[in-house]
């Protein structure tokens, strides 16, 4: 055997680039190291949304009502600013990946100044609308009011969410999966915290400012290891001159712009999903809400594999190591696969257990444990739908992807489940979802399959 286990994430990410061979236990350990601390961050973030949904809901429905009344346009905005940073960490793995860091840096810096300046017109454009926001959104007079203020200050800290979002995603693309999950569990941790001293006094304002300061401290602390801590990123006693360069912002926003086009279109695929189930009745309506809940925990590690496949990808693709492309996509879609499996496994043998958790009410439970017997079967193709787009994400290819996606959405789900829906109930929109979902999977790994990248041993940057 060879000493693989004696070998450390930076030594097998410095063998990657140096262009040394990697025994397949090699490869495999290397996701691994990646991988479950990207999983784990991802859980970490889903336990904070749900310990913020049970503390406000202590307040009572108004004030739960009036944060779940803009939750879409948070999510819808925030995603944004996500993307946008997502497409010019790419590109800093691929440098990294060619041992190019000081290329990396000056992509960084760029990235940073462009992506604060997009997201404080976003924020400008949000803090404009929060007044009138939550009537358009159709919010009953006594919720309007609290909505509007959670908005507001939701949409003040969106810049430093914005610095958060690019640092973590840079430190994941260069290969330190271990920070963003600390960071995410720390900013759960002080959420909670900040969530105790200030709803009690303050309700729904109080919450909003908790996550906010949460937010501000664990942005904070991400640029430190970003700027100052990162071997591959820091700029201490490197800051130099900015230098931009168009065809690196090109570069960048050919990559960005359609993964936010495609989070804008999804998150219109959600309201036609939800207008679909909401003609179905109250019970239907709680029972796919608590249904999606409950599947979160099930695609979540997906996720966490995704990332890790991104930053593999990627540095792989500026090593030009057409090798371990292949390799590492063997790999990752092939363990995203069979944790998701399990995953789907256990929801099958469990729901009625976990729909129990989620609520007391008899008949909801029946309607969720239907909808996750049936989502079960979608799981294995859905971890190859989100894992293969990750890789095609690292290889710095959206586009195609994208259309994939949203043509997938919105040619098979959306039609399926609302043909479906009034015959066979809540039913028939998982079972679009599942057959959608199947199908969607397929046509990734066949496109994963034909890429031409995994198979030239020259491609060029």
């Amino acid at each position: 055997m060879r000493a693989m286990r004696l070998r450390s994430k930076d030594a097998l990410l410095a063998l990657m680039k140096d262009g040394g061979a990697m025994t397949w236990g090699e490869k495999l350990r290397l996701v691994l190291l990646l991988s479950v601390p990207a999983m784990m961050g991802q859980l970490s973030a889903i336990i904070m949304q749900y310990i913020d949904a049970m503390m406000v809901g202590q307040l009572g429905a108004i004030a739960s009502a009036s944060i779940g009344l803009v939750s879409t346009s948070t999510w819808l905005f925030g995603g944004l600013c996500a993307s946008l940073g997502r497409g010019f960490s790419v590109l800093v793995a691929h440098h990294i990946g060619a041992k190019e860091n000081e290329r990396a840096r000056n992509v960084m810096k760029q990235a940073m100044l462009v992506c604060l300046a997009l997201a404080l017109f976003i924020s400008l454009f949000c803090v404009c609308i929060h007044g009138r926001l939550p009537v358009w959104l159709g919010g009953a007079p006594d919720v309007v009011g609290l909505s509007s203020k959670y908005f507001l200050i939701w949409s003040l800290t969106l810049p430093v969410m914005q610095l958060m979002f690019l640092s973590n995603s840079m430190l994941r693309c260069s290969g330190n999966m271990k920070v963003p999950f600390l960071l995410g569990v720390v900013m759960c941790l002080l959420d909670v915290v900040f969530n105790l001293l200030f709803i009690p006094r303050w309700g729904v304002v109080g919450a909003a400012l908790a996550t906010s300061l949460a937010g501000v401290i664990v942005t904070a602390t991400s640029l430190f290891f970003l700027l100052a801590r990162s071997p591959e990123l820091s700029l201490a006693g490197r800051w130099g001159h900015l230098r931009f360069e168009p065809d690196t912002l090109r570069h960048g926003f050919r990559i960005a712009v359609p993964m936010a086009v495609e989070h804008v279109v999804f998150c219109g695929a959600q309201i036609a999903s939800t207008l679909i189930v909401v003609t179905l009745g109250t019970v239907t309506i709680a029972a796919n809400a608590f249904g999606i809940v409950v599947e979160s925990l099930c695609y979540m590690p997906g996720y966490g594999i995704g990332d890790a496949a991104t930053a593999l990808i990627g540095q792989s693709y500026g090593a030009k190591r057409s090798d371990l492309i292949r390799s590492f996509s063997i790999i990752t879609v092939l363990l995203g696969i069979g944790v998701m499996s399990a995953m789907g496994i256990i929801m099958y043998v469990f729901a009625p257990q976990l729909m129990s958790l989620m609520t007391p009410d008899l008949l909801v439970r029946a309607e969720g444990v239907l909808a996750l017997h049936i989502e079960a079967f979608a799981e294995p193709m859905y971890a190859a739908s989100i894992v293969v787009y990750a890789i095609f994400v690292g290889l710095g290819d959206t586009l195609v992807p994208c259309i994939m996606n949203l043509s997938s959405i919105w040619l098979i789900r959306i039609p399926l489940a609302a043909l479906l829906a009034k015959p066979m109930g809540i039913q028939g929109v998982w079972l679009a979802m599942c057959l959608e979902l199947n199908v969607r999977g397929i046509i990734f790994l066949i496109r994963l399959k034909l890429k031409k990248v995994l198979y030239n041993e020259n491609h060029k940057r």
